[in-house]
């Protein structure tokens, strides 16, 4: 797929260990052979165009996140930075442990299902989530597993029941992001893990933390 922004992929940052395999959950072409760094505002007062932006160190848009106007709590659709839809996140509804699913392009048909989401169990003091994929009909086992805390911005994310990271988020305060209404954290991603699948969990796990807020 050809990217018409020049500084895609995202540029390297500082060295962590590199898993010899590539893990692609979305497409190899968001598997990079070294750690990426990205950067995610959140825009509180935003509907029309999106309430996620995602760049890169240097603040080139890797991705955008949209809601859909018709079920804006229980759909969101990952873009690339030219616009076009990658994944649409669904919330299943009328399952007790807070399940996502996450489809290929704007689908929501089973034979597109990339990956499914949810909590560990149901009362939680810190996030504790688990991915499976699609081939994953089981689900003895999870794939990943997300272990944190959303309030401070502070998760990690694992391969399977592992203490293998692959990814870990961290809040960044600025002056500039309170007063502008907006949310402002960063990403790092290690080496050949698909970002893209890293950036659509970080959605999901804010979809999840907000509804938490209003039980």
């Amino acid at each position: 797929m050809a990217y018409p922004n020049p500084h895609y992929p995202p540029q390297p940052t500082t060295s962590v260990p590199m898993p010899a395999v590539p893990t692609t959950v979305i497409g190899p072409q968001f598997c990079a052979p070294y750690p990426v760094d990205l950067a995610v505002v959140k825009k509180v007062m935003s509907i029309a165009d999106g309430n996620f932006v995602v760049t890169d160190v240097n603040g080139n848009v890797v991705f955008k996140v949209k809601g859909s106007l018709m079920t804006l709590r229980d759909r969101r659709v990952l873009l690339d930075a030219a616009g076009h839809p990658l994944v649409t996140l669904r919330r299943k509804m009328m399952t007790a442990h807070d399940r996502w699913q996450a489809f290929r392009g704007e689908s929501t048909d089973d034979k597109d299902l990339i990956f499914s989401l949810k909590r560990s169990s149901l009362i939680q003091f810190k996030t504790k989530l688990d991915v499976f994929l699609a081939n994953n009909t089981r689900e003895d086992i999870c794939d990943f597993k997300v272990k944190g805390s959303w309030f401070e911005r502070s998760c990690v994310v694992y391969a399977g029941e592992s203490n293998n990271i692959i990814a870990q988020m961290h809040k960044k305060h600025t002056v500039q992001s309170i007063l502008i209404g907006k949310d402002h954290f960063m990403v790092t991603v290690y080496p050949n893990i698909d970002y893209a699948f890293i950036v659509a969990l970080i959605v999901i796990l804010d979809e999840i933390n907000d509804d938490a807020r209003e039980e």
